[in-house]
């Protein structure tokens, strides 16, 4: 009876949402109607909230299968694609190994990833079951796919350049589950507080807002008191994903495939669909053409760095550096070397660009730059 009830929720908001969008749809883009559609956007992330909530709600009481996806590696990188485009070709090369179509259960969906070691890192290649229109509302295990991608450090759209609008269809489902790709991430901050109406504050101009729309955006939200301070330029889009507040900033990059086939005007027409300003990787998986740029491209734009080991009473390791994220603390290397460190840390000393001093004494959440020198000291 309570799985029944919270379908019926879960109907029910689905159709509310529905009907929101409809009216997106319908309503005029204009200057003069944007925070109109802002308002609406703002119910719809309200309602998606809720809708969360009683999914989550019906997992616990025994329902659903998961997503699985092992981690490993310093970084994953999520193959965005339809089946027919090469993906597994192209996997093939990137790792150096024979990749079988069909390699994921979609009975419990289960995802085998792909390895790729480059410039002495480990980067996991996630070849995951195709997305279609929808996924984002659930379609064909949309949305366990899509947090997978979610959890990503790159995504890496794979488009067919004899194929249309593929490309559009993929990264409007991608937007639609909160992904905002290739975007800084705005300095808005959204704190309720338990009276006082919307105050709206900002440090620089807003041309593309006016602060009684933001008060309206956020009342519709269901918030009568909050505070909002702006420290970025803003958008109404950026309000509605601020209220929403499961938004993920990641990087993509564009792969054309199969160039080896494709004429010029086949090229032009699969670029014009790219968004203004994002990285094109034009490659073959058949002939191996761009596969080594490629490699290269998804090493630097993971943004690794370099840390140099020192063990206690020995000299460092200078040859042979550990490659990690640029935002890894001294706790990520900690976990990345033995699962005891963190349990039986003392105190690190660091020597280069982090350090105030040579061999300063840090602790587990000091922040590395690419080219420290790092000696963990633990107890024995």
């Amino acid at each position: 009876c309570m799985k029944k009830g919270g379908r019926e929720e879960m109907a029910t908001i689905r159709e509310q949402i529905a009907s929101l969008e409809e009216e997106i749809l319908k309503t005029q883009k204009n200057k003069a109607t944007n925070a109109h559609i802002g308002k609406l956007k703002a119910k719809i992330a309200a309602l998606k909230a809720k809708e969360e909530k009683a999914a989550a709600h019906s997992k616990s009481s025994g329902g659903g299968d998961g997503f699985e996806v092992k981690k490993s590696g310093d970084a994953s990188v999520a193959l965005v694609g339809f089946p027919s485009v090469g993906k597994s070709s192209l996997i093939s090369k990137l790792t150096g190994v024979e990749s079988e179509t069909g390699s994921f259960a979609f009975t419990t969906l289960t995802c085998i990833p792909g390895l790729l070691e480059h410039n002495g890192a480990k980067i996991q290649i996630l070849d995951l079951p195709g997305l279609i229109k929808g996924a984002a509302d659930g379609k064909g295990r949309g949305k366990e796919i899509l947090n997978v991608i979610r959890s990503s450090d790159m995504v890496l759209y794979v488009v067919d350049p004899f194929q249309d609008s593929h490309f559009n269809i993929l990264d409007a489902e991608l937007t639609r589950s909160g992904m905002r790709l290739n975007e800084s991430k705005p300095q808005v901050f959204i704190n309720r507080t338990g009276r006082g109406g919307i105050i709206v504050r900002s440090t620089c101009d807003q041309p593309d807002v006016e602060f009684e729309d933001v008060q309206e955006i956020v009342r519709s939200y269901g918030i009568v008191s909050a505070e909002v301070t702006m420290r970025s330029m803003a958008t109404h889009d950026h309000i509605v994903d601020t209220l929403a507040g499961n938004c993920v900033y990641s990087s993509a990059v564009v792969v054309i495939n199969k160039v080896d086939l494709a004429s010029e005007e086949d090229m032009a027409r699969a670029r014009a669909m790219v968004p203004e300003g994002w990285p094109i990787l034009p490659v073959s998986a058949k002939t191996g053409e761009g596969i080594e740029e490629m490699k290269d491209f998804i090493f630097e734009h993971l943004r690794f760095m370099r840390v140099f080991l020192k063990p206690q009473g020995e000299d460092a390791d200078m040859i042979e550096p550990l490659i990690i994220k640029d935002t890894s603390t001294v706790r990520h290397v900690c976990e990345k070397l033995h699962r005891d460190f963190v349990r039986k840390f003392r105190y690190a000393r660091v020597k280069g660009p982090s350090a105030k001093f040579d061999w300063q004494r840090v602790g587990l959440d000091h922040l590395l730059k690419d080219g420290d020198v790092l000696s963990i000291i633990v107890r024995r």
